[in-house]
């Protein structure tokens, strides 16, 4: 999955934080088809940047200040103003001019990193992003605390403005926080045993290699700016809260599924559904024919039924229905009765009739059906007579004092 980290520009040393910096002309960006390899890297206009299912923006160590606060127990609503009112007197600006951001996983009532930035800045370089029609799926610090004291400390030696080697900082971050410091001062070297001590892994940009070198008296890993970015790009946080927060989750996840599915990684899968979805149209068609076809074969073995049986039938309409007529014409015309005529219907109630119970002296017939008088009949004699008819496959209605004796399907039947 592509994945492009874009470097936002750091603070110029007499920049006020508070205050947001113009967009630069250029923009430094690495692109990986991975998250792990770097695929591209330079940089380019905002209009030029590289397209990916997922983006990520780094702000630089120098742009950011740490506080180790215990998290207050407040609403989510709240939760950014207590914030405020609890750091108002370590933030060394105006709490509503700065935007704050929780480590992952915090825990309420529980010590909890709380990353601090200029809101006007951020706001204004992530606008500018999405206007340009980048989506920015998160933004990270370039180091972050660790709140596991057995980590040893990252020392990172950059460049910053400037070409002199009092222009080289180092940023370190262990689990007393993050520190961005020069070389030139005094305080960085009153740290450095403390960071030897605690196996400190130390690495440096290319231009500020030799420097740190020299200064820690020791060969350094050398580590891009591109590399040291999509480090901090795999880690678990997101600035990307309160104020700052997508409003629109849901669309936002919906858009990030489309740019993911359409990715190179999910080619595979991709084609996988398009050839489960062609089997499945071929499958219903293969067995929509073959039902149709089992379908023409007992129609035509009906019809074929029908001829043998009756040869003067010469036009095949209906055939079920046509078979029943020309039986009943022969039944009659063989003075044979048929299930719906009275005869069979008076032996059903003949050989059904309750014990006890004297001869109706009331009988109502139409086709299919045999009406009796029932008036004071007594429930289980009722109920007998119905138990009595059921095997034969005759059913038995019951209401208003009348007994009406026919099939079961004529019953069910509206």
């Amino acid at each position: 999955m592509p994945t492009l980290v874009i470097l936002l520009a750091a603070r110029p040393p007499t920049s006020d934080a508070t205050v947001a910096d113009p967009p630069p002309a250029d923009w430094a960006y690495v692109l990986s088809p991975d998250g792990v390899a770097i695929g591209r890297q330079g940089t380019a206009a905002l209009g030029e940047l590289p397209r990916a299912d997922t983006v990520v923006a780094v702000v630089p160590a120098s742009r950011l200040s740490w506080h180790h606060p215990v998290l207050p127990k407040a609403p989510a609503g709240r939760l950014r103003a207590a914030l405020g009112g609890l750091l108002e007197e370590q933030l060394l600006d105006d709490p509503e001019a700065l935007h704050l951001a929780l480590a992952p996983r915090a825990t309420a009532g529980k010590p909890v990193w709380v990353a601090a930035v200029g809101r006007a800045w951020l706001s204004a370089q992530l606008n500018t992003l999405q206007a340009a029609g980048l989506t920015i799926d998160r933004v990270v610090p370039s180091q972050a605390p660790t709140d596991n004291p057995d980590l040893p400390p990252t020392v990172h030696f950059y460049r910053a403005e400037g070409d002199t080697e009092t222009a080289c900082c180092l940023a370190a971050a262990d689990a007393d926080g993050v520190a961005c410091l020069p070389l030139a001062g005094g305080l960085a070297r009153a740290l450095l045993p403390r960071w030897q001590a605690a196996g400190a892994r130390f690495s440096a940009t290319p231009a500020a290699a030799t420097a740190a070198e020299r200064w820690l008296a020791a060969p350094i890993e050398v580590m891009t700016e591109a590399q040291h970015a999509l480090v901090a790009a795999g880690s678990d946080w997101n600035l990307l809260q309160f104020d700052l927060a997508p409003r629109h989750r849901g669309t936002r996840a919906l858009a990030s599924w489309g740019r993911h599915w359409q990715s190179s990684a999910w080619r595979p899968v991709r084609w996988g559904v398009a050839a489960l979805l062609v089997v499945q149209v071929l499958g219903l068609n293969l067995w929509a024919w073959h039902l149709q076809r089992s379908a023409d074969g007992r129609r035509d073995a009906m019809a074929s039924l029908l001829r043998a049986s009756h040869p003067q039938v010469r036009a095949v309409l209906d055939a079920p229905l046509q078979m029943k007529r020309e039986t009943d014409a022969l039944r009659e015309a063989a003075g044979v009765p048929g299930e719906a005529d009275l005869e069979p219907l008076l032996a059903a109630a003949a050989a059904a009739w309750p014990d006890g119970q004297p001869p109706a002296v009331q009988l109502q017939y139409e086709p299919g059906r045999l009406g009796l008088a029932a008036v004071g009949w007594p429930t289980p004699q009722i109920d007998q007579l119905r138990q009595r008819l059921q095997p034969g496959g005759w059913a038995l209605d019951s209401a208003d004092g009348r007994l009406t004796i026919s099939r079961a399907a004529a019953l069910a039947s509206p």
